[in-house]
């Protein structure tokens, strides 16, 4: 059997964001040029169809504006995101919507996601007239069902955002995701908001509806427990690029990139009996304004060398079932998160 092409198709994506500075064609003067921070830089993943990945780094990696890169939320000044097979050109209104037609995406905050002018049944009717969902005498049962399919009452129709909690919120961002019937749906640290107790009640839900609808979901987070727990797929992002991907558990049981080692032995251990595992990153993040030459994590990673800090990027290669971005072949780690 052949495996299934994908679904979603990211290569060599670039987003930059102007950060200061004005344009001077044809004129050098210091401290006056433009200067870009290099927000997504250069990377390439692939989706295939009813398959979670998960995509973590620190705050300001570029984990979100790949999310919203993909869907055309923010501008592109690089590479290619094909969907189910065509191509999704940043300026063509019509292949953008098509790509909309099929893939939603889940936000961070699920106050700020809703329209607070609009009640949660309107908010759910208006995706579905803007995607031609149901007709216009339908629209009202598609609504109520929505609603049950996320464990809400349909009762809650008539009801404001704010008068709703932040877990029910983030369950209505869901069921408005879900209107339009989709394929793909980008979930944006979309539990970080709430309690761990809410937390958990969406976690379950988002399992269930991906494997009743088949959905592809790509599940962006910091929160690597999470992402153990949900992800077939794991993606680790530094500075804008991605510098390991892999079977969820493989990237965990045997992570070859000394920053996802630094990740894993900074998650809290709840046996008091185990000893801290000692720290494994030093320094802060570079400013993403002033990159170092080289490998971009050289100046924090414990096993850099000279090659490190020269003027190449180590590119993705496959070590085993897992692709890093590292020059070396790095021994595996002990229980404590050490290298032996």
């Amino acid at each position: 059997m052949t495996a299934a092409a994908p679904l979603l198709q990211v290569r060599d994506l670039e987003v930059r964001f102007r950060a200061g500075g004005i344009d001077l064609p044809g004129l050098n003067v210091p401290g006056f040029g433009a200067r870009y921070v290099n927000a997504v830089n250069r990377v390439s993943l692939s989706v295939a169809p009813g398959e979670t990945i998960g995509i973590v780094g620190e705050s300001g990696c570029g984990k979100s504006t790949l999310g919203r890169a993909i869907l055309g939320l923010v501008e592109t000044q690089g590479g290619e995101v094909r969907f189910a097979g065509d191509p999704v050109a940043p300026r063509d209104r019509t292949s953008i919507a098509r790509l909309r037609a099929r893939a939603a995406m889940i936000f961070q905050d699920p106050y700020a996601s809703l329209n607070p002018k609009l009640d949660i049944g309107e908010a759910i009717a208006e995706v579905l007239r803007v995607h031609g969902k149901a007709a216009p005498d339908a629209i009202a049962a598609r609504v109520a069902e929505l609603l049950r399919l996320v464990g809400l009452s349909p009762e809650l129709a008539r009801r404001k955002p704010h008068q709703l909690s932040g877990g029910q919120c983030q369950r209505v961002g869901i069921a408005r995701a879900l209107a339009i019937e989709p394929s793909l749906i980008i979930a944006d640290e979309c539990v970080a908001a709430l309690d761990v107790s809410i937390q958990a009640q969406i976690l379950n839900l988002l399992m269930e509806l991906q494997r009743r609808m088949s959905l592809s979901l790509v599940f962006i987070s910091h929160d690597l427990g999470v992402v153990r727990h949900l992800c077939r797929r794991v993606a680790v992002m530094y500075l804008g690029r991605i510098v390991e991907i892999g079977l969820t558990e493989d990237v965990f049981a045997a992570p070859r990139h000394p920053y996802t080692r630094a990740l894993l032995a900074a998650v809290p251990d709840i046996d008091p009996d185990r000893a801290l595992a000692p720290a494994q990153l030093r320094g802060e993040p570079p400013s993403p304004l002033d990159l170092p030459a080289g490998c971009p994590f050289h100046p924090r990673c414990p096993h850099a060398q000279e090659i490190c800090a020269r003027g190449v990027v180590p590119e993705l290669r496959r070590t085993g079932d897992i692709r890093v971005a590292c020059h070396f072949d790095l021994p595996p780690m002990t229980q404590q998160g050490e290298d032996p």
